[in-house]
């Protein structure tokens, strides 16, 4: 018995009056995305703050996120909104500031560092893996959360991360609960600039513990002038150009911004995949056999599940709102200045231009010949693409091989499934999956 597919929003005929995509968004923020935006290149249409405009045409995304990023730059209003819990990491810095960043965690990232995580990451997830048993029913969304928080953890801090991950598990949901508050008074002249600074006083209370964690650790590092984990290799960091290293509380907005890059995205992922793969009997038992003829490291075929799951469910529905500097031109659209600009990977993923059949589950889109570049962006694209792509990337194909060696993860309860788009694509309530061993 088979559950359905996760209850993905049928599109509106055409875009909804602000009453009704209020009331909608409640539920799902994606539902209120009309059919016309996976069709059209760029779909026109009102917000609060005066035209928007979806871009999905793989020729538009690379002009707002690369050719003509410069005019592009994220919206003064979301902006200030991850900022304050975020602070000025990588993804929310502009202009020489994030230049400046970038140079600097570029080398935490490279291919030589990512490969080093690896030991990390197999021996966590054989760690977690060691404490189940057959027939234990496990939330998994849930148990791919707390994995991927060991991991980003320890690689982090090596063996403070056990005690400082679950801190910031714990403030995280805290303030993600604050910025949920988001509504129409935000929107609202006079009422906007005192939700702001309520919310940020707020979230500042919350980050009082872990900061003054963060802050003590970083001093006891600087004096010990250790290179073994991330943290290490961030206060060592130098900016080639100027030679300039990072503040503490630059390391401090940058480890805030890498954790949820590399703890919450990965955990969607995984949890989207298991899901997909219970729901198709046959692309599960063709990785069980890629896996048993390459016992040794993970097949090309575990990468092309978990970027398969990726376009379906991208962990991150959105990128962050563009707003144009200047009166510009896409795909014969014309922007005018000032105008909200956004980037969906949700609708370039399902958008009919680039994809056959784009609600069917079929990793082999991704063997052969590669999607094209810009209609493909589960971490984003240009300049600004996800930094800790290839860690993400490595430690989720590790971890589904790692289990899928061990176990199959049967749905128990086949039923609805939900999702709740916010910063990332989360299921909804609990997804039961009993833990079916395999055999040797």
């Amino acid at each position: 018995m088979q559950a359905p597919l996760p209850p993905v929003p049928v599109p509106p005929p055409r875009p909804l009056p602000l009453w009704q995509v209020l009331r909608v968004a409640r539920g799902n923020t994606l539902a209120v995305i009309p059919q016309g935006a996976f069709v059209e290149p760029v779909f026109a249409q009102r917000s609060p703050l005066g035209p928007s405009f979806l871009v999905s045409a793989a020729e538009g995304v690379k002009h707002v996120l690369l050719d003509a990023a410069d005019n592009y730059p994220k919206a003064a209003i979301q902006s200030r909104l991850f900022e304050a819990f975020l602070g000025e990491g990588v993804l929310t810095s502009e202009g020489e500031v994030w230049r400046r960043h970038r140079r600097l965690m570029a080398p935490a990232f490279d291919p030589h560092s990512v490969q080093a995580a690896v030991p990390t990451i197999t021996a966590t997830a054989r760690e977690v893996i060691g404490t189940w048993r057959p027939g234990q029913v496990i939330d998994v969304s849930e148990a791919m959360g707390d994995l991927t928080l060991k991991i980003i953890a320890r690689a982090m801090f090596s063996a403070a991360g056990d005690d400082l991950g679950p801190v910031m598990e714990r403030t995280l949901r805290s303030a993600e609960a604050v910025l949920e508050r988001f509504g129409l008074a935000d929107f609202t002249p006079g009422l906007r600039g005192l939700r702001a600074r309520d919310r940020e006083r707020r979230i500042a209370a919350l980050f009082t513990v872990f900061d003054a964690w963060i802050a003590r650790l970083i001093a006891e590092r600087r004096a010990a002038r250790g290179d073994g984990d991330l943290l290490d290799r961030l206060i060592a960091a130098r900016d080639p150009e100027t030679g300039r290293g990072l503040s503490d509380r630059e390391v401090r907005d940058q480890f805030v911004t890498i954790f949820i890059a590399g703890h919450e995205t990965t955990a969607v992922a995984l949890t989207w995949t298991w899901y997909l793969l219970a729901l198709h009997p046959q692309v599960e038992a063709r990785l069980h056999a890629a896996l048993d003829a390459s016992p040794d490291a993970p097949p090309t075929y575990a990468r092309q599940v978990i970027e398969e799951a990726m376009r379906l469910f991208p962990p991150v529905p959105r990128i962050p709102l563009r707003q144009a500097r200047a009166e510009d031109e896409i795909c014969g659209v014309r922007i005018p200045k000032g105008a909200l600009v956004c980037v969906a990977p949700w609708v370039v993923h399902r958008h009919r231009d680039h994809w056959d059949d784009p609600e069917r589950f079929d990793p082999d889109r991704f063997a052969g010949e590669r999607p094209a570049r810009y209609a493909y962006l589960p971490f984003g694209a240009g300049p600004r693409v996800c930094i800790g792509a290839s860690l993400a990337m490595t430690e989720a194909v590790e971890v589904l091989c790692e289990i899928a060696r061990r176990y199959r993860l049967k749905l128990v309860d086949p039923g609805e499934v939900g999702m709740k788009p916010r910063m990332t694509l989360r299921p909804v309530g609990r997804i039961g999956m009993e833990l079916v061993a395999r055999e040797p």
